[in-house]
């Protein structure tokens, strides 16, 4: 990074009066913040009740938004330049292994941000996005504060090189449609994989089409040179879907709601036992390699 920048940031520093906050984060990114108040924002979780000077509550929801774009534009610029020649699938799947949330919540971790982020005492200490999304909260302040030469350096410079090996990265199976199935039955939701389309890439290699349905409803879709990597990249579709889309939340909760009322109808019509329908299904909580067939429907009971 500039180094004259930085020695103007030293000298600064010794005349403000906040100059432990800055060198705080002078440790995170390698260099002085310039609008420090971007920094402090993107540590703010929503539960927080901190307002500005003009009386509206800040949070870091906004830079979480801006950061996650920057930080599939610069991690996607790292993939592709290491891994020469590589199919998009293969980049796509690399990316996504290392934007995951898991790998966020640890990136966060390790360079101190855990210990930086405010939170409600009513919010739970465990929230497991918590962390992760301070950290692409991180990269959105950076963006605004310093631009994206910035991002890109301090993901090179701070992140990669001290915290990932890409190639070991790119070798390790991040299941996402298992994740999808735990997070269904959790929440006793039915999730279907349907096989929409088979074709042909420009070099006639069969390409499959995955849809991944929640409560019947079209939550994504994926593509790719085997069923199980459609179904993959179709389960990580559905997982940011869920995540993102409120709006989408609430319809499948109100489809579950639907499904369930006909279906005790549709019980007490037919007089049957309340207990034969509280079953466990066969097979739940297997592998991840369970239920890979298109098509099959994952029924999640009490």
């Amino acid at each position: 990074m500039d180094t004259l920048h930085n020695q103007i940031g030293k000298i600064r520093l010794l005349f403000r009066r906040d100059r432990e906050s800055y060198l705080c984060f002078y440790r995170i990114l390698g260099f002085f913040p310039k609008d420090i108040k971007l920094y402090r924002q993107a540590l703010l979780h929503k539960s927080t009740s901190v307002r500005s000077e003009e009386g509206k509550l800040l949070n870091n929801e906004r830079l979480e938004f801006l950061g996650d774009a920057i930080l599939d534009a610069v991690v996607g610029d790292v993939v592709y330049r290491h891994f020469e020649g590589r199919r998009e699938g293969f980049l796509t799947n690399t990316r996504s292994k290392i934007v995951q949330r898991e790998t966020l919540n640890k990136l966060a971790v390790s360079i101190g941000l855990d210990k930086l982020v405010k939170y409600s005492t009513r919010s739970s200490s465990h929230n497991s996005y918590m962390y992760g999304n301070a950290f692409e909260a991180l990269i959105g302040a950076i963006y605004l504060d310093r631009g994206y030469n910035y991002c890109q350096w301090f993901m090179e410079e701070k992140i990669f090189k001290n915290y990932i090996d890409l190639d070991k990265m790119s070798r390790t199976e991040v299941n996402f449609k298992s994740k999808l199935i735990e997070w269904s039955q959790k929440n006793k939701l039915e999730v279907s994989f349907e096989l929409i389309e088979q074709s042909l890439d420009k070099e006639f290699n069969p390409m499959f089409h995955t849809e991944v349905r929640i409560e019947g409803l079209s939550a994504g879709k994926g593509t790719g040179y085997t069923k199980k990597e459609s179904q993959q990249n179709a389960s990580h579709t559905a997982l940011n879907k869920i995540k993102g889309d409120a709006a989408f939340r609430k319809e499948v909760e109100a489809a579950k709601e639907s499904h369930a009322e006909k279906k005790l109808a549709g019980d007490a019509c037919q007089a049957v036992p309340a207990a034969e329908t509280m079953e466990p299904l066969p097979g739940t909580g297997e592998g991840p390699e369970s239920g890979e067939n298109a098509g099959e429907t994952v029924e999640c009971r009490v």
